[in-house]
């Protein structure tokens, strides 16, 4: 049985007073959460941050509806009941995960979660017999199912178009700073320098499980050392490149994925199955450098590979040389 499951209420089996309270903590919780959006937004994008703020205070006043309703009907004291105690309720993604994902991905939430938050008051209006509160929990669905033109609304008025350009440009700037130029390091320190011990050690033991066990090292080795580099180089505080652990947890892993992808064909026991297989694993990982050089560093496409091909078949020819020598 998981934990907790047994616990749980189902929602059919909500009292009116139940439900009232549950769309009121919902309400709650929901405020709390596009503050805390506004909030991680205000500084590097203010005007987004001032249309969470207006969000909240919508939320605050749906709260205030539902607060009197349950005081006409119920009295002042309201039952403790939030999402998690209802089993199959729909539940909110946690803010960390989501502020990490980008400028777009928190304002997608934000309007998942108003489709959500508008489909529990139509299920919420069919549960209640009294007129009042279905009424009124009619009018709150209402009010969650036009929050697209609501959320227009704001970004209209907080977030004009220049502004939400400059935004947008300041959210794509920020991603590639912190993520994708790591992760890029990473890769190609992982891709182009784990190359000549792995198939120096390829050509000079003709063993695959060795091979393997030197690239291994050799990739975990660059990955730890790489993501510490990253981490330690800059705090982010006057670069804006952002959080050192982000950046060191980009480049480290990457780098690790760079190494890696060329060992593990040695894993094969025939060697130029393996040698042959890890070969075409090098040219994809250095193709798919240039792709991103191109995609997110808007280098063009041929010097970009020309840079990284040209680069990796030396130290690839390094390698082979002094495994044969």
């Amino acid at each position: 049985m998981i934990p907790g499951l047994a616990s749980r209420r189902r929602f059919g089996d909500l009292s009116e007073q139940e439900v009232l309270a549950l769309a009121i903590a919902s309400e709650e919780d929901d405020a709390r959460i596009y503050r805390w959006y506004a909030q991680g937004l205000r500084e590097g994008f203010p005007q987004t941050a001032r249309t969470f703020d207006a969000m909240a205070a919508e939320e605050d006043d749906h709260r205030a509806w539902l607060i009197e309703e349950h005081r006409r009907r119920f009295g002042e004291v309201i039952p403790l009941i939030r999402r998690e105690h209802v089993a199959g309720f729909y539940q909110r993604r946690p803010v960390w995960l989501v502020q990490n994902l980008g400028l777009g991905r928190i304002r997608e939430e934000a309007m998942r979660m108003e489709a959500e938050a508008g489909a529990f008051y139509v299920k919420a209006a069919r549960h209640t017999a009294d007129a009042g509160t279905r009424q009124l929990l009619g009018r709150l669905a209402a009010v969650e199912a036009g929050h697209q033109a609501t959320w227009q609304g704001l970004t209209a008025e907080h977030l004009p178009g220049e502004a939400r350009s400059a935004e947008d440009e300041a959210a794509h700037r920020q991603f590639v700073l912190t993520w994708v130029q790591p992760g890029l390091a990473g890769l190609m320190d992982g891709s182009v320098s784990t190359l000549a011990p792995i198939f120096a050690a390829a050509f000079a033991t003709g063993d695959t499980w060795q091979t393997f066990i030197v690239g291994l090292a050799a990739s975990v080795g660059a990955g730890i050392s790489m993501g510490f580099t990253e981490a330690a180089s800059d705090d982010g505080s006057i670069s804006g490149r952002g959080s050192p652990l982000k950046r060191g947890l980009a480049a480290g892993v990457m780098t690790a994925i760079g190494g890696l992808g060329h060992a593990l064909p040695y894993l094969i026991p025939d060697f130029w199955t393996a040698t042959t297989i890890a070969m075409v694993v090098v040219f994809v990982e250095l193709w798919a450098i240039a792709w991103v050089q191109n995609r997110y560093m808007r280098t063009p496409f041929w010097r970009a590979a020309l840079q990284v091909v040209l680069g990796g078949s030396l130290v690839f020819a390094a390698g082979v040389l002094i495994g044969t020598a």
